[in-house]
C-alpha cells in the first residue's frame, strides 16, 4: 500500500499520485508476470491479454473502439504522434496547420518544428477568457489545411474549449482535427463520438496512474505515419516492447475515473468555488483567469496584484504547500505565462499567475491551510 503524502498538495494538473488501488493490478507485471507481450508462449499471451484488457478500459472511458487506442509513453508522445503522424503521411493534399496560442508546448513546439520543416502554420488567438473563436477558425481554414489541433482544456486556467464546434468546422472542410485532452479525460465526460475529433491525446499520470504511459485515440480509417520504426506493436504506429505494468495501471485508472468521475467533479467543483469566493474576499483586486468560461471543476487560476507567482510559490513551499505559477513544463521559468499574455493580460499580470489545482485526495483541511498561509505569504512578498 502506498503512503499517500498529499497533504498541502495543490498541483494535480502537473501530476497526480498513483491511486493505491492501481498497485494490486500493476505489481505482478514487475515480477512473476514479467513476460514480453510479443512472446508466443503462455506467459507472453498472459501479458498481451492484460494489455488488451487495458485497451478496452481506456477505449470505454472515451467512448472509442479498442482498435482506435494506441498506447504511448505519455501525452507529449501522443501529441507528437498525432501531429507528425498526420503531417508526414503519404499523399498529402496540403501543408497548412492550425493551432492556438494557448496550447501545451507538446503541441505548440511540435507545430513550430513542422513550420521549420516547410509546413505553413496559423496560430489562432483567444479572447480574454482564453477561448478560441469558431469564427476565427473558419476564416483560418484554407484549401491546403490538413490538420487543426486545439486542446480541450487549458492546463493552466482549466478553460474548456468548444471542441465539438471547432471539430465540426474542420469536418465541413475535410480537415483532420486533434485535441490534447490530457487535462479533461478522467475529470469530465469525454466522448470522442460527441466531440467529433479524429485524434485525441491522454496521459496516465494526470488521472492517478503511472508516469510514462499515455494513449492516442485515432479514429477508424484515419491514416497517420509512425514517429519511429521497429516491430509490429501497436499497429506498427508505436513499435517497441510495451510498458505492460504502466498500461495496466492506465487501464485501472480509467475504470476508477469512469466510476467516480461524477462524484469527484461535484466535490472538487464545490471546493474550487468556495476557494475562489474566499480569495476574492481576501484580495478584492484579484484576477480570476478564465472566470466566466466553462472550466474543469478542479482548477482555479488567479493573478494576485503585486505578487510574482513564482516567488509566491516558493514562500508557500516553505509553509508545506505545493502550488504552481503555471504549466509544469515552465514552472522553473519566471517568464510571463504565454497563456495569460494570449488572453490579453499585461506582463505584470501574467507574471503574477498562480494555479491551484485540486484532486481526488484534496481535503477541507488542505483548503483551510491554504486560506491561512496564502495571506501571510502575500504580506511577506509585498513587504
Amino acid at each position: 500500500m502506498l503512503n499517500m503524502n498529499t497533504a498541502g498538495y495543490f498541483d494535480y494538473n502537473a501530476t497526480t499520485p498513483i491511486d493505491p488501488r492501481l498497485l494490486a493490478e500493476m505489481l505482478p507485471f514487475f515480477n512473476d508476470r514479467f513476460a514480453n507481450p510479443s512472446s508466443a508462449y503462455r506467459q507472453g499471451c498472459d501479458a498481451l491479454g492484460a494489455v488488451e484488457t487495458a485497451r478496452k478500459r481506456v477505449a470505454r472511458l472515451v467512448n472509442a473502439e479498442p482498435s482506435e487506442i494506441v498506447f504511448t509513453s505519455g501525452g507529449t508522445e501522443a501529441d507528437n504522434l498525432a501531429l507528425f503522424g498526420v503531417a508526414r503521411r503519404k499523399n498529402l493534399k496540403g501543408n497548412h496547420l492550425i493551432t492556438s496560442a494557448i496550447e501545451h508546448k507538446a503541441v505548440l513546439n511540435t507545430c513550430r518544428q513542422l513550420e521549420k520543416e516547410g509546413f505553413s502554420l496559423t496560430v489562432l488567438g483567444v479572447d480574454d477568457m482564453g477561448l478560441v473563436d469558431p469564427g476565427d477558425l473558419r476564416r483560418a481554414i484554407r484549401k491546403d489545411t490538413i490538420l487543426i489541433s486545439v486542446m480541450q482544456a487549458s492546463n493552466e486556467t482549466g478553460v474548456i474549449q468548444p471542441v465539438a464546434e471547432l471539430a465540426s468546422l474542420a469536418r465541413e472542410h475535410g480537415v483532420l482535427f486533434h485535441t490534447d485532452a490530457v487535462q479533461t479525460v478522467g475529470k469530465i465526460a469525454v466522448d470522442t463520438a460527441e466531440l467529433g475529433v479524429d485524434l485525441l491525446s491522454l496521459s496516465a499520470h494526470k488521472i492517478y496512474g503511472p508516469k510514462g504511459t499515455g494513449a492516442l485515440y485515432i479514429r477508424r480509417n484515419v491514416q497517420i505515419a509512425p514517429l519511429f520504426y521497429g516491430g509490429g506493436q501497436e499497429g506498427k504506429l508505436r513499435p517497441g516492447t510495451e510498458n505492460v505494468a504502466g498500461i495496466v495501471g492506465l487501464g485501472k485508472a480509467a475504470v476508477l475515473c469512469q466510476n467516480e468521475m461524477a462524484a469527484d467533479a461535484r466535490r472538487l467543483g464545490e471546493m474550487r468555488d468556495r476557494l475562489e469566493k474566499e480569495l476574492r474576499a481576501l484580495f478584492p483586486k484579484i484576477l480570476v483567469n478564465g472566470a466566466g468560461a466553462l472550466r474543469t471543476p478542479n482548477t482555479l487560476h488567479v493573478s494576485i496584484p503585486g505578487c510574482d507567482g513564482s516567488v509566491l510559490v516558493a514562500f508557500l513551499d516553505g509553509a508545506g504547500l505545493a502550488l504552481s505559477s503555471g504549466s509544469a513544463c515552465s514552472a522553473k521559468s519566471r517568464a510571463p505565462s504565454q497563456v495569460l499574455l494570449a488572453m490579453g493580460r499585461s506582463e505584470d499580470e501574467a507574471v503574477e499567475g498562480l494555479r491551484i489545482s485540486l484532486g481526488r485526495f484534496s481535503s477541507e483541511a488542505d483548503l483551510e491551510k491554504l486560506l491561512s498561509e496564502l495571506p501571510q505569504a502575500v504580506r511577506r512578498l509585498r513587504a
